[in-house]
């Protein structure tokens, strides 16, 4: 693998190749014209804690749909909690703010959808959509991970006791073969494999093909006003098939739980392309994920495991239609925990290893900037397979390499990179003492 620092002509050509982010309202300007006419823009961050990435993003989102018409964001988070913000944004909702509207994302890690970045932008999406005369030209908010098994569960009652009571009933019995766990997944998944509990596998297929099966039954006994309400719990009921399915192979070590997920958000994906779809068209919508689940996975060591993610996915099916954007940084800081359900804290990002992608990036000498990968052929060193950096909600600085670092083409993975060199943690909206005390006090500038 190259580990060599770049040679001065090719950061030169790197200097020349790299459009700056200043904060100007142009800085994205050529990338909206690389958009023009795509239906579906993937953009990724490269931890689920840094401020820049969340601010880049949105601010990307807001001009797609202010600009290009797009008319949904769908995002790395639970279906019920994001259709919560969804409902907010929409004018449909109870929640007096935005804030409130956030409350449903309470599941570990509770900072990657609320924080200030994302509290921001939903208060903006909600003016916007308020100056909007008819439903099918404003933007929703939805949700495209499985992890919300009981949320879900609770989700497909509550709608069948308000449109066919005796068949909520039949939902409670049939959903009650998770009771002995709670509904909670990983301990329906370990009671499966330690042989404590028998799989809820028919029982949640019969619930799903019952709730599609009368679906037009419903839509006539109450209405098209219904039609939403319908489609959302069919997708919760459709999630707790997935769920289940991904719970029970998920300690199983020849399945694959990754593929399982990924397939889950990219099948949302179609299904909400799909319904939206036949309200309003054309459909294009703005998809907010990680870089390891939106850069496509052939292009990196997942290939060689199997596995594959939302980006390859919309490749495949969406062709140029689909356009994949990652982010990448040097160094700073980044709100994470350092074990599964541990608490928020705010850690130092340590300086990106030498045979990085993200070394090379930070060799140019710009603070921010974005490119799009394609030049990268205009100089065959900034070409080939280098380690890239993906911090997810745990960062162990300890074991970087071994935790954070996996193998990647670049230029094959994403169509645009955007490089922000030192970035700073994103700030919950349920700020602890110990992220308080993980990051002296710095001024940064509000105009970016």
């Amino acid at each position: 693998m190259w580990s060599q620092p770049l040679s001065n002509e090719s950061v030169r050509t790197l200097n020349r190749l790299a459009r700056p982010v200043t904060g100007a309202v142009e800085d994205y300007d050529e990338l909206l014209g690389l958009v023009d006419g795509r239906r579906l823009v993937l953009i990724g961050e490269a931890s689920h804690g840094t401020h820049e990435f969340y601010r880049e993003r949105a601010r990307i989102t807001r001009r797609l749909i202010d600009e290009l018409g797009f008319n949904a964001v769908a995002v790395e988070g639970d279906w019920p909690d994001a259709y919560r913000v969804n409902r907010y944004v929409m004018g449909d909702s109870n929640d007096g703010d935005a804030h409130t509207s956030l409350g449903g994302f309470r599941r570990f890690p509770t900072w990657m959808w609320r924080n200030r970045d994302v509290l921001a932008f939903i208060q903006w999406l909600r003016a916007r959509n308020d100056t909007q005369s008819s439903p099918s030209t404003k933007t929703g908010f939805y949700g495209l991970d499985l992890y919300s098994l009981r949320a879900s569960i609770e989700a497909v009652v509550n709608y069948l006791e308000r449109v066919d009571p005796e068949e909520a009933r039949r939902a409670r019995e049939r959903y009650s073969c998770f009771d002995h766990v709670g509904a909670d997944g990983q301990a329906y998944g370990y009671a499966l494999a330690s042989g404590a509990a028998d799989p809820c596998e028919d029982a949640v297929m019969s619930q799903l093909l019952e709730l599609r099966r009368q679906s037009e039954n419903y839509l006539l006994a109450h209405g098209v006003a219904n039609e939403d309400e319908q489609f959302y719990a069919e997708e919760n009921a459709q999630l707790v098939h997935d769920a289940e399915q991904y719970y029970r192979l998920m300690y199983r070590a020849n399945v694959s739980s990754w593929n399982l997920r990924d397939s889950h958000m990219a099948n949302t994906l179609d299904h909400l392309i799909a319904y939206l779809g036949h309200r309003s068209a054309p459909t294009k919508v703005v998809v907010w994920a990680h870089n390891s689940h939106v850069g496509d996975a052939r292009a990196t060591s997942m290939r060689a495991r199997g596995e594959l993610n939302i980006g390859q996915l919309a490749r495949e099916r969406y062709g140029d239609q689909a356009l994949l954007v990652g982010f990448s940084t040097d160094t700073g800081y980044v709100t994470a925990a350092s074990d599964w359900g541990g608490p928020t804290e705010r850690k130092r990002v340590r300086s990106a290893r030498p045979d990085s992608h993200e070394a090379k990036l930070h060799a140019a000498g710009i603070p921010q900037f974005w490119v799009p990968t394609q030049d990268f052929a205009v100089d065959e060193e900034l070409l080939g397979t280098r380690l890239e950096r993906a911090i997810g909600v745990i960062y162990r600085p300890d074991t970087e390499l071994q935790s954070h670092y996996f193998e990647a083409d670049l230029a094959q993975q994403f169509d645009i990179v955007i490089h922000l060199d030192h970035t700073r943690a994103l700030e919950p909206l349920d700020v602890t003492p110990l992220w308080d005390a993980g990051e002296p006090s710095e001024t940064y500038p509000t105009g970016l």
